[in-house]
């Protein structure tokens, strides 16, 4: 991969600067209470915005990037497993960065710090919301005021998720490189410190996908989705060590991941979604496993100010009345230390 070129690969993003990203689907957790990390359920399925012009809306191919199918309530976390080199990648939901809570920025920023750095994060459950901890993505519509985007900016414009990557400068990458040589090491990645946390696990009772199609029907405005906030888990967002002069001025790439629901990706894509969340009791049930990280080196950043008061999805939806159960204590796992054709941007 060259240049400022996102691809996918299979149902992975890979941006430029060696940064892979996976959108995981997993156990919606209870809003109440501090839970552990939850599984990898298999990936949610990655189509381009341009290979759909005849259904998607205006303004989405004026947006460009890509989209994927998610259900109402349903949880994700962003797994950065296959990231090969150090990169600093900026998350945003709705344009609001999920690490500082301030608004996207084309720049780096490191006071409060807005990225997280690969690959010493291997993954990135919600928005950095509190000591330690964070606040589980969840998929909500616009227009409620529910998502993170309406409730720091008070405004839902947006939608989805933005990504934009930073390699480190030319001359201290090429040093990077040099000092990986010399040592004999292959370029590490968050493949190796996340174990089976960051492998997928097929959820029980999935549908094939049917082969892609554009369907006939005439553009019309979609249902666009955004990122609320869900559960609190206990997971670190990692201060970067390195000082900001490392860093490449200008990012190497960007990407808008558009959100849809699932009736909307059949219309646009012609595929079936994927089948709906997996019953997070079963799960715990079958004494299926739970995770916790910990890396001892790392350092966490405080919790960002504008999310530590954002209130959580059922506020506006209701209480959840999904049975929950704790899993218990062997349920828990601890974890150690840590081409296909282009895809177009447009503005945003």
């Amino acid at each position: 991969m060259t240049g400022r070129t996102v691809r996918i690969d299979g149902d992975t993003l890979l941006l430029p600067g060696g940064v892979a990203v996976r959108f995981m689907r997993t156990l919606r957790l209870p809003e109440t209470g501090t839970h552990r990390l939850p599984p990898g359920l298999g990936t949610f399925p990655v189509r381009r915005i341009s290979d759909f012009p005849d259904s998607v809306p205006e303004e989405w191919r004026a947006r460009g990037g890509v989209l994927l199918p998610v259900y109402l309530r349903e949880a994700m976390w962003l797994s950065f497993a296959g990231s090969t080199e150090p990169a600093a990648l900026q998350v945003g939901v709705g344009k609001v960065c999920a690490v500082s809570g301030q608004p996207w920025s084309d720049r780096l920023r490191r006071d409060p710090q807005n990225y997280v750095v690969l690959p010493r994060q291997p993954w990135l459950d919600g928005v950095n919301s509190g000591t330690g901890t964070v606040r589980q993505f969840v998929a909500v519509p616009l227009g409620l005021g529910a998502t993170v985007e309406g409730q720091v900016t008070g405004e839902e414009t947006w939608g989805g998720i933005q990504l934009r990557s930073f390699p480190l400068d030319d001359e201290v990458l090429a040093r990077w490189r040099e000092d990986q040589r010399r040592l004999g090491r292959p370029p590490r990645g968050a493949a190796g410190a996340a174990g089976p946390y960051g492998s997928p696990m097929p959820a029980p009772g999935a549908a094939p996908a049917a082969p892609a199609a554009a369907p006939a029907a005439r553009s019309r405005a979609a249902a666009a989705m955004g990122l609320g906030a869900g559960g609190t888990m206990r997971q670190e967002v990692y201060r970067d060590p390195r000082p900001s002069a490392d860093w490449a001025e200008r990012p190497a790439g960007r990407v808008f991941v558009h959100l849809v629901t699932p009736p909307e990706w059949r219309r646009i894509t012609g595929e079936a979604p994927p089948p709906s969340p997996v019953d997070r009791a079963a799960y715990t049930r079958a004494g299926l496993p739970w995770y916790d990280y910990y890396d001892e080196d790392a350092h966490d950043l405080a919790p960002a100010d504008p999310l530590t008061g954002v209130r959580p999805v059922g506020d506006w939806l209701g209480d959840d009345h999904a049975p929950w159960q704790e899993p218990g204590p062997g349920q828990v796992h601890p974890l150690g230390d840590a081409p296909g054709k282009p895809v177009q941007d447009g503005g945003w």
